[in-house]
């Protein structure tokens, strides 16, 4: 199957349970988010929630992920899938890893599966790789405020 990966990581100056709290606050996200500047629902194992992203180019786009795994300072991911099943679907992490210091790696990772894939990786690497580098930006500047 067509597949390709987006990675990116930074290390945050605050603790996993303030990583986590930042990150799981979607409410908060119109205030600082500028990749994800929505995000709707529980986010529980099982359910589904609604995120609306702001590209690169400034182009919002509506997604209905699933959410998959809910580790409290550790993980969060959930499956999104633009059109049917095998099409082109993401499946997009956020991992905190605990570092010393009461420091965290985050590492803010999608993988897109589907047979589009090839027809749409260099959009992804040109509009959606460097918000994910913004996002982790933004995330890092909310935490020193809370500070």
């Amino acid at each position: 199957m067509n597949a390709f990966a987006v990675r990116i990581a930074i290390d945050l100056d605050a603790p996993p349970t303030e990583v986590w709290r930042v990150l799981t606050d979607s409410t908060a996200y119109p205030e600082w988010n500028p990749f994800i500047i929505s995000l709707t629902g529980e986010l529980t194992v099982g359910t589904t929630v609604t995120t609306r992203i702001r590209d690169a180019d400034g182009k919002e786009r509506t997604f209905t992920p699933r959410v998959l795994v809910v580790e409290p300072n550790r993980e969060l991911t959930w499956l999104s899938r633009v059109g049917f099943g095998g099409l082109f679907d993401g499946r997009h992490s956020y991992r905190l890893e605990e570092l010393p210091g009461d420091r965290t790696r985050l590492r803010n990772d999608e993988e897109f599966r589907g047979i589009s894939v090839p027809f749409l990786r260099s959009m992804v690497r040109r509009t959606i790789e460097p918000q994910f580098v913004a996002m982790n930006n933004a995330l890092a500047a909310r935490l020193a405020q809370d500070v």
